[in-house]
């Protein structure tokens, strides 16, 4: 049986305000995500149908607090909460210190990444 950990997770990355260390378990993929500060998702979404993130995501809040914004909501998450974001969601908050899992089914998320990936600020070096 396939498994992984944020220690053995062999992709993604340090992104400066976020470490996300991820793995593809065909047909999903983990991410173990990590936010060193609050990032609001919207500039990030442009290109995606209605700049909303069009990929589900199934997760648990280990640390912090997350906010995600729907056409018609806020939905808040915490630590200690299990949450379903489907399509159509902008995360709006990540509180600093934030660490949550989610799993996403994995052909939908490289879509999402290949958009956001392009419009997140460079590294500092």
């Amino acid at each position: 049986m396939p498994k992984v950990s944020r220690h053995t997770a062999t992709q993604g990355g340090d992104y400066g305000p976020v470490v996300d260390h991820s793995e593809d378990l065909d047909p999903y993929t983990v991410d173990f995500l990590t936010f060193r500060e609050d990032v609001d998702h919207t500039p990030l979404l442009k290109g995606l149908p209605e700049g909303r993130c069009q990929c589900p995501h199934w997760g648990y809040v280990f640390a912090g607090e997350l906010v995600f914004r729907y056409p018609d909501r806020d939905e808040v998450y915490r630590a200690g909460e299990a949450f379903y974001a489907p399509p159509g969601h902008v995360p709006v908050h990540t509180a600093p210190g934030s660490e949550y899992v989610q799993f996403s089914p994995s052909e939908e998320m490289r879509r999402a990444s290949a958009v956001t990936l392009n419009h997140f600020p460079p590294l500092c070096g």
